[in-house]
This record gives C-alpha cells, sequence and structure tokens, in this order.
C-alpha cells in the first residue's frame, strides 16, 4: 500500500498526545528536514507544552544559525538557541575514533537537553530519528554500522522519555510529511546534514580550526554544485558536501613550498539514505570547486579529491 502523509500526519498528532498527555516536551531542532517535521507534528499535538531547542555546537553549516532561524519562522517554530560551542568542542579534544566522536556529541546533546527540559519542569524529549538512524546503528542480531549520535549515542542514564514520531520513516516519507503539513519546499526538500554536523566531515580530531577549514569548504561545494543545476548544467544531488582528510601533500604557494591538507569532493543520488550511487558531476563544476577552495583556503588546502564510491560499499559521510 503506497505511504499516505495525510493519515499518517493524523495518526502520529493523536500519538503524540497519547503519549506526552499532560507532560510538557523539549523538541531537539537542527534545522534538517528530520527535526523541523517532528517539531511542526509535536507542536501541533502539544501546543504551549513543547519547547523546541537548536543547540550550536561550532559544528554547523556556515550562517547556519541565521539559517534556523528562517526555517523557524517560515514553520511557525519558536526556537530556544544554547550556545554550546566552547563545550562541544572541550569534550572532543583528543578524539579521533568516529565511534567515540559520535557517541560523545549524543552524551552532549542530552545532557544539554536534560538542563532545559528541568528548567522547562519537562519530562518528554522529541527528536527526528528515522528508520536508517537505527538500522544503520545495530541491536540485537543487526550489526552496528555507525552509531547514529540520537541512537547509538544516548547516554544509559538518561532522564528524558524519546518522543520519536517519525522514526519508522524514510527520508523520502519524511519529505512527504513535511509537504503534506504544508512546509515550503526549501525546508521539506532541504539536503541531508548529519546530527554530528561538521565533527564526522573532519577525519580524526574535530578542532576549532579544521571546523573553519570544511565549514567554508561546505559552503563552497553548496554554492558551485547549486549554480550549476540551476543553470542547468547538472542535475541537483541528493547530498553534497566536503571532507577534510587527517593526510597532508606538498604543493606550492607562489613560489615556495607548501605541505597543506587534503579535502574530499561527495555528492551522491539516493531516495531512503539505505543506498547511494556517486553522482556525476561535470570536470568544469569540479574544477571550479578545486579552485575555489585552494584559493580561499590557500594557507591549509592544497589538495581536492573527488569521492566516486557509492553506498554500498562506502556509506554517505566518511564517518
Amino acid at each position: 500500500m503506497p505511504f499516505n502523509p495525510e493519515k499518517f500526519v493524523s495518526q502520529a498528532i493523536a500519538d503524540i498526545k497519547a503519549q506526552v498527555g499532560e507532560g510538557k516536551a523539549v523538541i531537539a531542532v537542527s534545522g534538517g528536514v528530520d527535526s523541523t517535521v517532528t517539531a511542526v507534528l509535536m507542536g501541533r499535538a502539544l501546543g504551549e507544552n513543547c519547547v523546541a531547542v537548536f543547540v550550536d555546537t561550532g559544528y554547523m553549516r556556515k550562517n547556519e544559525p541565521e539559517t534556523i532561524r528562517g526555517v523557524a519562522k517560515k514553520a511557525g517554530i519558536n526556537l530556544r538557541f544554547i550556545d554550546a560551542k566552547a563545550e562541544f568542542y572541550s569534550a572532543l579534544e583528543g578524539v579521533t575514533d568516529p565511534e567515540r566522536k559520535r557517541k560523545v556529541i549524543g552524551e552532549r546533546f542530552i545532557r544539554i537537553f536534560e538542563k532545559v527540559a528541568r528548567e522547562e519542569k519537562a519530562k518528554f524529549l522529541g527528536q527526528g530519528t528515522l528508520a536508517p538512524d537505527w538500522i544503520e546503528s545495530g541491536s540485537g542480531l543487526r550489526a552496528t554500522i555507525k552509531s547514529h549520535h540520537n541512537v547509538g549515542g544516548l547516554p544509559k542514564d538518561m532522564d528524558l522519555k524519546l518522543v520519536e514520531p517519525v522514526r519508522e520513516l524514510y527520508k523520502d516519507e519524511v519529505r512527504q510529511v513535511g509537504k503534506a503539513l504544508g512546509l515550503p519546499a526549501e525546508v521539506y526538500g532541504r539536503q541531508p546534514f548529519p546530527g554530528p554536523g561538521l565533527a564526522i566531515r573532519i577525519m580524526g580530531e574535530a578542532t576549532p580550526e579544521k571546523a573553519e577549514i570544511i565549514r567554508e569548504a561546505c559552503a563552497i561545494v553548496e554554492e558551485e554544485v547549486e549554480k550549476a543545476a540551476r543553470e542547468g548544467r547538472m542535475e541537483l544531488p541528493w547530498q553534497y558536501f566536503a571532507v577534510i582528510l587527517p593526510v597532508k601533500s606538498v604543493g606550492v604557494l607562489g613560489d615556495a613550498r607548501a605541505y597543506g591538507c587534503t579535502v574530499a569532493v561527495r555528492a551522491v543520488e539516493s531516495v531512503d539514505c539505505m543506498t547511494a550511487k556517486a553522482s556525476r558531476i561535470p570536470p568544469e563544476v569540479l574544477e571550479r570547486v578545486a579552485d575555489r577552495i585552494t584559493r580561499q583556503l590557500k594557507h591549509c588546502v592544497n589538495r581536492v579529491v573527488y569521492d566516486v564510491t557509492s553506498k554500498p560499499p562506502a556509506t554517505i559521510e566518511w564517518e
């Protein structure tokens, strides 16, 4: 039977009301389609008994706080902003293992939400968890591919009860729900962004300095790919971004030898996030991306490569 987003909305609102009752909930909002849809569903179900919270971890996309405010306004969500950059930078100092990184991030998020919940006298936490999140995080007979911060990264002593209305859905279905809720296309159609943010697009230790590098590199990839798509030179991929690798290579800066970082560009086509095929970006677009990255970040990046691996064997994100 085909997925019916209107029917899902009605049932989800009823389920949220039944689960939370007269209680109050804190809703984790990142600005992505999953958390935004969750926030709208919970807002319609609970009204003033829900508080949406955006946490700036320091690993967000370029100008993301401003973008989030715009998304929230269009979606009719009142957001509480928390600047936790210093807290996340400190927690991730010296952490290089991808699984450890995701779990540290997941725990930091929960501790912040617990604090907000105590202030708001809330007992529930709303999350935009999707089916791929808990499938890839593993449980029972399922192997762990990677622990998503909102599943495998949750601390065992968490004292909030989870509300996850889109938990059984895939990304394409969540987009349909967003459309059924009346969200603007630029909100429900926004490209995916990982919950741990740019921290998992930094291979190795996610230092503040590397966060600034990859923030700018990701912005350049987005700008150039979207520009090429608008001009009809290519189809807009499902997801497209940059990754900073834990290797350096020799290059030239002016007339001098340079020893700089390597950035990988990644773009894929997918429907449900469970499988993906590497996108075919025209060579001239890749050249423009590489030129801008190495010019604008010339003192730290001197090489750009393109990832042509599909999922599987790779995952969409590198960590």
